[in-house]
């Protein structure tokens, strides 16, 4: 999987959270990191087939998922991480991954994405992959969410 490959997700993410979630995220340095379980995180996993192939993996602490729902439901306080939540984030993973999915096929680019999946901490072991390209987002008040490509090994 190429590098250039993670600019039309970190383009429809910007979009997406500037519109659900009312902040406008800064972009963090692009780096290539290992696939780690980390206590108390959330990912959004989405099969990339097509002439693409892979995972794009959506990566954010309990923390931040809570904060950003809390902002898509224009203010509701939440305090678990319940089905009201693993629905909101794994909506804005499907947001983000329709329109980069449409920003790749205006590029001359055919992919189908797989509906999210969403992975807690303590079911990683199901990833396939050691290393991800990995770009965070960075919300100010709310935390970051790192867009990863991972590339099977």
């Amino acid at each position: 999987m190429k590098a250039e490959y993670i600019n039309p997700f970190l383009e429809s993410a910007k979009i997406v959270i500037e519109q659900v979630v009312q902040i406008k995220p800064a972009t963090g340095q692009l780096g290539l990191k290992d696939v780690t379980i980390v206590e108390n995180y959330i990912w959004i996993q989405i099969g990339l087939n097509g002439q693409m192939n892979g995972d794009i993996v959506f990566g954010l602490s309990e923390q931040v998922a809570l904060k950003m729902v809390s902002a898509m439901m224009g203010g509701y306080a939440l305090s678990e991480i319940d089905e009201i939540v693993k629905s909101g984030i794994s909506e804005l993973g499907n947001m983000i991954s329709g329109n980069a999915s449409t920003i790749l096929f205006n590029q001359g680019v055919r992919v189908d994405i797989t509906p999210p999946k969403l992975v807690q901490s303590d079911y990683l072991a199901g990833f396939n992959a050691t290393q991800a390209l990995t770009i965070p987002l960075i919300m100010e008040g709310i935390g970051e969410l790192d867009i990863q490509v991972l590339i099977a090994s």
